[in-house]
């Protein structure tokens, strides 16, 4: 299989390095967030099993805050890359 560059990969946005590791930051940011989101559902989930209800609502409320924080450094990322296409 061969690889065929798209006209869009050919117009490749150049960032500065500064730019570059505050990005990378941003995406683990993202990333740590959702990945504590997904142990709070497991453990909601488990809280639920064992009958504790109301715990499970409090693993519940922590994933929720969880992904509300990693959708807003989403957002930092889109208003980037938006910012970035219109150059």
């Amino acid at each position: 299989m061969t690889h065929q560059e798209t006209p869009q990969a050919a117009e490749k946005t150049t960032m500065n390095s500064a730019e570059t590791h505050k990005m990378i930051e941003n995406h683990k940011k993202i990333a740590t967030h959702l990945e504590v989101a997904a142990k709070s559902h497991l453990e909601a989930a488990t809280h639920h099993e064992k009958g504790d209800h109301d715990k499970a609502a409090k693993s519940v409320i922590e994933a929720q805050n969880q992904i509300k924080l990693a959708t807003e450094a989403q957002k930092v990322d889109e208003k980037f890359h938006a910012d970035s296409a219109k150059k």
